[in-house]
């Protein structure tokens, strides 16, 4: 009994629930690759989380994985696949390209906080951008890679655009229960004391400089994974990717929906930052103005993020209640 009120109460199953059906809702069906865009964008925002969120490390050059991700992907997918147009091997390649990249930065910068480690992050984003931007015989410079198809998966034709939202629908909902297990785990509960108080932690026998390798790990490795599902949607990939103007757009989503809160802030950050990217951009050229007009409304009146403010509400109810069992 308890374990089924659990899973009534769990978010991740009414966000399942809606994202299956999304395809099938009036209006909001239409927009398939709309709605695939958001699934990668909340896994990505998610796993970006990790750092910011939990660990307390201001990553503004997460865009890089990201962006190292799609150019591996389009890379594997072109010069190794062929005509069996499998995308397996390229995210696997993704995933494990991408995972040395954000171990080796991670072990780098593993004893630099706050603004160091910010900058550093950005610097090493730079760079990347850089290589892929003039590297022009490789990663085809400021024209990019097209030449790509959907291809298949496990013997699934994935060129239909219903069939790879579902696709990217299984993978990101997998993708984020793995990063909720983790954000529960003892090595989760590590996390979280480091941006409480790290000198505390290290006095308790913890290696903070060990931990924060391994999360900028695991946090790099899943946005290379959504890179290389974003190359796919489009079939296609240019350096702005990497840019670190690009890497602020999932700083701005996560702190919008409250991330640093709340496990669900991302989410909705994430949700809302792509839907007005796009509803904006149709009416207003400069709709990034409005944008980050919101956003400086939100961190100067809300820094908890919207969520952060239902949480607030929530607390002040139950406060109410204790108080009034406490005077009967």
């Amino acid at each position: 009994m308890n374990t089924q009120y659990k899973l009534l109460n769990d978010p991740f199953l009414y966000l399942f629930i809606f994202f299956s059906i999304f395809p099938f809702i009036p209006i909001l069906g239409k927009h398939i690759s709309l709605g695939t865009e958001v699934l990668i964008w909340f896994l990505y925002a998610l796993s970006f989380n990790l750092l910011l969120g939990y660990t307390g490390l201001p990553s503004f050059g997460h865009g890089a994985f990201y962006g190292v991700g799609s150019y591996v992907t389009a890379l594997i997918y072109l010069r190794f696949v062929g005509n069996s147009r499998n995308i397996f091997l390229p995210l696997l390649a993704s995933i494990l390209v991408v995972g040395i990249l954000s171990y080796f930065i991670g072990f780098v910068i593993r004893n630099k906080r706050g603004i160091y480690f910010a900058l550093l992050t950005v610097a090493f984003s730079q760079v990347l951008y850089i290589i892929a931007f003039k590297w022009t015989e490789v990663t085809g410079g400021e024209l990019g890679i097209t030449r790509l198809f959907r291809g298949q998966f496990l013997g699934i034709n994935l060129e239909s655009s219903i069939r790879y939202y579902y696709f990217v629908l299984l993978i990101a909902f997998l993708g984020s229960i793995a990063i909720r297990k983790i954000t529960l785990s003892p090595f989760g509960k590590v996390l979280q004391s480091l941006k409480q108080n790290e000198t505390r932690v290290q006095y308790l026998g913890y290696d903070s400089a060990k931990y924060c390798c391994y999360v900028m790990t695991i946090s790099g490795t899943f946005a290379g994974l959504c890179g290389g599902l974003y190359c796919m949607l489009y079939s296609s990939v240019f350096a702005d990717n990497m840019h670190w103007i690009k890497s602020g757009d999932v700083v701005i989503a996560t702190l919008l929906g409250g991330g640093m809160t709340n496990f669900y802030g991302p989410i909705v950050g994430s949700s809302i930052f792509i839907l007005a990217r796009e509803i904006l951009s149709s009416v207003w050229d400069n709709w990034v103005l409005l944008y980050g007009f919101a956003f400086v409304l939100i961190i100067l009146f809300m820094p908890t993020g919207l969520l952060g403010i239902f949480g607030k509400m929530k607390e002040k109810k139950h406060f109410e209640q204790f108080n009034n069992n406490k005077n009967r």
